[in-house]
């Protein structure tokens, strides 16, 4: 059975969008540490980026890696909290899917590290 909210379309459907949205990230951030530190470091790095990048583009490539760092996470506790609602129960299946969604975390903030190391010193 498709959502009924499928049918919206237009401003309706942005503004119900948006307040999925802003539910999901209050959820993230009440629900979720890793979201919280990690956006508390956004807070942070977003504005030194605007000091510390030589140009527009060095600028958008540091925030980029940031803002990338909290799209993954956001997508893993998804994808653990899915996982958590089919069963709590241990399974091999399950394991491998939050495993999965964390390395995607990982690598998201090697990238980061990344990123950020290369236009601060190269």
């Amino acid at each position: 059975m498709e959502s009924p909210y499928k049918g919206k379309t237009g401003l309706r459907r942005v503004i119900n969008a948006w307040g999925y949205s802003c539910e999901g990230i209050k959820a993230a951030f009440i629900h979720e540490d890793a979201f919280r530190t990690e956006v508390f470091l956004s807070v942070v790095l977003i504005p030194l980026a605007f000091y510390l990048g030589h140009s527009g583009i060095e600028r958008a490539m540091m925030i980029a890696s940031v803002l990338l760092v909290l799209i993954v996470e956001l997508l893993n506790s998804g994808i653990e909290a899915v996982v958590d609602r089919v069963s709590i129960e241990h399974h091999l299946l399950a394991k491998r899917a939050k495993d999965i969604g964390s390395a995607a975390v990982f690598f998201a903030l090697v990238n980061a590290v990344v990123v950020w190391l290369l236009l601060l010193i190269g």
